[in-house]
């Protein structure tokens, strides 16, 4: 579209969405930047062309699938996947209102004059795995997971877009299990069969592939050759094609395109935490990954009542560091108003010199100050043991999170602050 089409565009008025300018056309139809005139809100309002629905060859399927991604409006809730607001679909017509990312998606990183560093892979298919992860647990598989559908929000924070095609499992639609973009596609799902989470599994492990190499693991010069190829030949190993990849990925990688789904990892949290242990051998020993933090903040009993989302949130309101040993983390009588949370190591807690107590790996301390305001001073000092993996959480930035998020966390550091003072009575009194 030319610059004098997106001015035209200036004055268009989708339903509730006045339009801004156009991001994108294609074949069916036209993604626009919108302004929600009762929110306010900037979103990308993806509309349908309405002789697309008209079309006597495709357009009950193209129907379809637009009625699938609406329906999933408001249903699907995880930092990782494009929010979809809003959707109308009409006889003739629809549009679908979503989260705006701005970045792009991934596929201007799959080819080889411009790929992402090896640690960004990595995190990107971790955060993809429990995107994934957690669509299925909600009834759905992708299917249709390839670079142009994960877009980039900034850095390493991706979001899966583009249910379209996905296959709804509580849904009483009949659903053609054909869709799907053919390099991508698993085996099982060429041939038909039911599709399970391990579908997407194949597709993440092919964009993976492609993102570490900047070629796909297969491929053919027709849909016939492309088709024998995904359900007999093995692919190269990745590290033959690029030479600073690590030769630990070949097996992960290609684990994940395994030719049957009992072949590939049982669970997405099984591929996650795979790709999560490459981190070191890519890594500089001081860096700490989005990935380590959420894995050591899911381990954690008290928290186990935190969503996914949450714990992402929380993941990323920590201020993260290493800490050697010796380090005095918190004086008596300071004043204060965050908590801390050890994700590694050991500290000992003093008061006037006497050691009141140790607290180990996946321990909280602080919290009395926390959830007091900063009104009390620190009623004790805290000093490092060994080297620690250590988060701060300061008031303020939690106060961006949910609201639901900081409820489940309040509660969480309310009990273990009850538990402890529980055992330090039984302590004196026993």
């Amino acid at each position: 579209m030319t610059e004098a089409g997106f001015e035209l565009d200036l004055t268009l008025q989708i339903g509730k969405y006045e339009v801004q300018k156009a991001l994108g056309k294609g074949a069916t139809g036209t993604v626009y930047l919108a302004v929600d005139t009762f929110t306010g809100r900037e979103v990308a309002l993806k509309t349908i062309e309405p002789e697309v629905f008209r079309d006597p060859e495709f357009g009950a399927v193209l129907k379809t699938q637009f009625q699938n991604e609406a329906s999933l409006a408001g249903k699907l809730k995880h930092p990782h996947i494009v929010t979809i607001y809003d959707a109308v679909v009409q006889e003739d017509s629809g549009h679908i209102a979503m989260e705006l990312v701005t970045g792009g998606d991934l596929s201007q990183h799959a080819s080889p004059d411009n790929l992402l560093p090896i640690a960004d892979v990595l995190q990107i298919g971790f955060k993809c795995c429990g995107a994934l992860d957690y669509a299925f647990r909600e009834g759905i598989v992708h299917r249709d997971i390839k670079p142009a559908n994960i877009m980039v929000a900034n850095g390493t924070n991706v979001k899966i877009a583009d249910f379209g095609a996905a296959f709804l499992r509580k849904s009483q639609a009949v659903q053609s299990v054909a869709m799907g973009s053919p390099f991508y596609m698993s085996p099982e799902q060429i041939d038909g069969k039911e599709l399970t989470l391990h579908s997407d599994m194949y597709g993440l492990g092919v964009v993976l592939y492609e993102l570490l190499t900047g070629h796909r693991p297969l491929l053919a010069n027709d849909i016939a050759s492309l088709v024998h190829k995904i359900r007999n030949v093995e692919p190269v190993p990745p590290s033959s094609l690029r030479k600073d990849l690590p030769k630990a990925f070949d097996q992960v990688i290609l684990r994940a395109l395994g030719k049957k789904p009992e072949h590939r990892y049982p669970a997405w949290a099984d591929f996650a935490l795979e790709l999560s242990n490459l981190g070191p051998l890519v890594l500089p020993p001081e860096a700490i990954a989005d990935s380590e933090k959420f894995v050591t903040l899911k381990k954690v009993e008290m928290l186990a009542e935190l969503s996914d989302a949450e714990l992402w949130e929380l993941a990323n309101a920590g201020q993260w560091s290493r800490v050697g040993r010796g380090h005095v983390l918190i004086r008596e009588n300071d004043t204060g108003a965050s908590f801390f949370f050890l994700a590694k190591g050991q500290v000992k807690v003093v008061r006037n010199g006497r050691l009141l107590n140790m607290v180990g790996e996946s321990e909280c301390f602080g919290e009395m100050a926390y959830i007091s305001g900063g009104k009390v001073p620190r009623h004790a000092s805290v000093e490092s043991m060994s080297d620690l993996l250590l988060a701060e959480f300061e008031p303020a930035t939690l106060d961006t999170m949910s609201m639901g998020a900081q409820l489940q966390l309040t509660r969480a550091l309310v009990r273990n602050l009850a538990d402890r003072l529980q055992l330090a009575n039984s302590r004196l009194t026993g």
